[in-house]
């Protein structure tokens, strides 16, 4: 003890729990120098600068502004249809009633017939490419009808991308029963993963689906915009990279895979992200209700801690998600058309305020080359 009867150190869980935070965002702070880290009684055990903690306690407030966190509380209950109908502000309307299904024509049929083998997600493009056609109520422009109409889409995007018929049951129910039937935790983890992820700002698949909105289009070929600008690797495609990173962690030794990784400059897919810089809260959420839920801690909580830890780089919701996929046993590159499903809710709300606005998305150029002569 020092003279002020205080601990020169803290212990893992009681520097997480001064701070009010998980401990895979502990080991963010400390890559970052934040807060000094010794090895403690144990190889595996470290012990925390209680100086440090406290410091970062009192000037933390900044750090965990905009990440995620009013996300992570409607995640606690909420289910996907109740997340988007507030995105909507569909107020005393309920878009997801149990009338509103969407209309498959018998083309629309043909189309989901001969793209059974087809990736999920483009799967789902084809079979959008033709609903608007189908559907007489999709350019109702007031507000009540284009949520019914986002809903429609929704319960006709997950028919697609599961194979099956569009149903008016929960969302997450339909998913964990066709992709983690045996999983008891499955459909709670699913519903909060979905809640999670329902809409993140102006990302790219977003603003694309914005710029689409403009022009006009019906709110089902916005939503093509988005399944097509998601599927990027540095975007939803990201995430069957980092599945990719987690099974190649879960065969091995973490430490020395993390070691030789950073040794030859390989980048860890479901680390880092632009905007959250101290630790992603949805990531870290995830993870703590995976670990409660029986899922590998080396995954969930060694794994997040040496990267942290090597490079300085907190983990993101990508990662947690992969974790999540291989936890429950949910089929391999299903990553990307998981996240197409619950970001859908999202790009609805921006494309539905960008038709009601009224304005073409026109963005300038300035050119910079040569003068011409």
């Amino acid at each position: 003890m020092n003279n002020s009867e205080e601990p020169i150190y803290l212990t893992a869980r009681e520097a997480a729990a001064e701070l009010a935070i998980s401990p895979a965002t502990l080991y963010a702070y400390v890559s970052r120098g934040l807060v000094r880290s010794e090895p403690g009684e144990t190889s595996r055990s470290h012990r925390y600068r209680a100086e440090d903690v406290r410091a970062l306690k009192n000037r933390r407030a900044p750090l965990v502004e905009g990440q995620g966190l009013r996300a992570v509380a409607l995640s606690e209950q909420a289910t996907l249809e109740q997340a988007a109908t507030l995105l909507w502000d569909a107020g005393a309307s309920n878009p997801f009633a149990k009338s509103n299904m969407p209309v498959v024509s018998p083309t629309m049929r043909k189309i989901l017939d001969a793209t059974r083998e087809a990736q999920p997600v483009d799967r789902a493009v084809a079979v959008m490419a033709l609903a608007a056609s189908a559907d007489p109520r999709a350019y109702n422009s007031a507000p009540e009808g284009r949520a019914a109409t986002g809903a429609r889409i929704m319960r006709l995007l997950v028919a697609a991308i599961l194979g099956t018929e569009p149903s008016a049951e929960l969302l997450h129910k339909q998913i964990a029963r066709a992709w983690a039937p045996k999983h008891k935790h499955a459909e709670d983890l699913i519903r909060r993963a979905l809640v999670l992820i329902a809409d993140h700002e102006l990302n790219p698949s977003t603003f694309t689906v914005r710029c689409a909105a403009s022009t006009w289009i019906s709110l089902y070929d916005a939503v093509i915009a988005g399944l097509v600008a998601l599927k990027g690797p540095r975007h939803g495609g990201a995430g069957p990279l980092a599945s990719k990173l987690v099974d190649t962690l879960v065969e091995g030794d973490v430490e020395a895979i993390v070691r030789e990784r950073v040794a030859q400059g390989e980048r860890f897919a479901g680390f880092g992200h632009p905007i959250y810089k101290y630790g992603d809260a949805r990531a870290v959420s995830l993870l703590e209700k995976l670990t409660v839920a029986g899922a590998d801690e080396r995954l969930t909580i060694e794994v997040p801690r040496r990267i942290a830890e090597a490079i300085g780089v907190a983990v993101n919701i990508d990662y947690a998600l992969a974790v999540m996929r291989r936890t429950l046993g949910m089929p391999k590159a299903s990553e990307t058309a998981f996240f197409a499903i619950s970001r859908t809710a999202g790009w609805i709300a921006h494309a539905s305020e960008q038709l009601a606005s009224g304005s073409l998305i026109r963005p300038r150029a300035r050119y910079t080359g040569p003068a011409p002569k």
